[in-house]
């Protein structure tokens, strides 16, 4: 339902979702509303968001094909109405679900006559098929059709080349991209003296994901991606103060004392604003962008663990009490923080 008139706030930014619609399994719309922006800002935001959604937001898709006892090569098969070429095609078409990252394996296995669809697909258990009634292939003979799949979780577009592996697989040029299409629209108005803006976005998914977890990835690629000038920033504020000497003379002890005071004071608030900025961008890192196992993933989310800062507020002992988490499990998590960001649990907290 689109909501005619929306109410914004004059201080604070504030969205919503105005109309949310399914149009079929493989097509999902949504439309939100972001305001209140000072002039220009609203174009600004839009374009990133807009690029956010199509390029960093991430899907899985089948990368590679290996027909069993078909030769390499080889354009048809007998007692399959469907060409070679017709059938990697139709699987390069399936939209899939994941949370994991990495190459996985899934498997076809049927035998004729018959149609084959993306039911038939043997999936590993973190893998989902978005519509299992995509067509893949029609047997029309009492054969065995075995074909290996690959599949992999990334964004953007994968161009592969020419088949050089020695299993003779038929790669699939991939396109990850789980937002199909997306636009953004401004409306201006005055607000007293001021040229305010509110900002339209409209996104279209594959339903791999819907529209609102679609905006919610692209703002946290967004932020990640700004974070290392925040961190550059402090580090600079640092040498600035490294730099700065307290003069000796004219002043007296009581004018050197007050300059130590206000100098003090000054390293204090940015010691304060620099853990604050640490803790902001602790949260909003998720555990989803860890190459880590489904099970140990799934562990952590029902222990409410979310955020890299919600793991670090854990200790190592924290983590053994996890249910179903092993030892393996904590040792797999303390590889993972210690290799990206050089961070140690302790064993117990202090």
């Amino acid at each position: 339902m689109i909501r005619d008139k929306v109410t914004v706030s004059t201080q604070t930014l504030q969205w919503e979702c105005v109309e949310s619609r399914t149009d079929s399994k493989l097509l999902h719309y949504g439309r939100f509303v972001l305001a209140p922006f000072m002039k220009d800002q609203a174009d600004t935001i839009g374009i990133a968001l807009r690029r956010a959604l199509i390029e960093e937001v991430e899907g899985t898709r089948i990368t590679c094909v290996k027909f069993k006892n078909v030769p390499f090569g080889c354009y048809d098969i007998p007692g399959v109405q469907e060409s070679v070429h017709d059938i990697v095609t139709n699987l390069k078409r399936i939209v899939l679900r994941s949370n994991t990252y990495g190459t996985s394996r899934a498997f076809i296995c049927v035998k004729g006559p018959g149609y084959v669809t993306a039911q038939d697909i043997i999936l590993p258990p973190y893998v989902e098929i978005v519509d299992n009634t995509q067509h893949i292939a029609t047997l029309t003979e009492p054969i065995d059709l075995r074909i290996r799949l690959e599949i992999e979780r990334s964004s953007g577009y994968l161009r592969t080349m020419p088949s050089t592996r020695q299993d003779r697989c038929y790669p699939i040029h991939a396109l990850f991209m789980p937002v199909r299409n997306t636009n953004h629209s401004i409306h201006s108005y005055k607000n007293g003296k001021k040229n305010q803006e509110i900002l339209f976005l409209e996104i279209w998914t594959n339903g791999s994901l819907t529209p609102k977890e679609a905006l919610h990835e692209a703002s946290r690629k967004l932020i990640d991606l700004l974070i290392p000038f925040l961190h550059k920033e402090e580090e600079n504020l640092a040498l600035e103060d490294n730099q700065h000497t307290v003069p000796l003379s004219p002043f007296t002890f009581h004018d050197k004392w007050d300059i130590l005071s206000d100098k003090w004071d000054k390293l204090r608030q940015k010691k304060k604003l620099r853990k604050n900025k640490q803790k902001i961008a602790l949260k909003s890192i998720f555990i989803d962008q860890f190459k880590m196992s489904p099970r140990v993933y799934n562990c952590l989310k029902k222990s409410n663990i979310y955020t890299l800062f919600d793991l670090l507020n854990k200790s190592q002992e924290d983590l053994m009490k996890i249910e179903n988490f092993r030892r393996e499990d904590t040792k797999e998590i303390l590889g993972i923080i210690e290799q990206y960001f050089a961070i140690f649990l302790p064993k117990k907290k202090f």
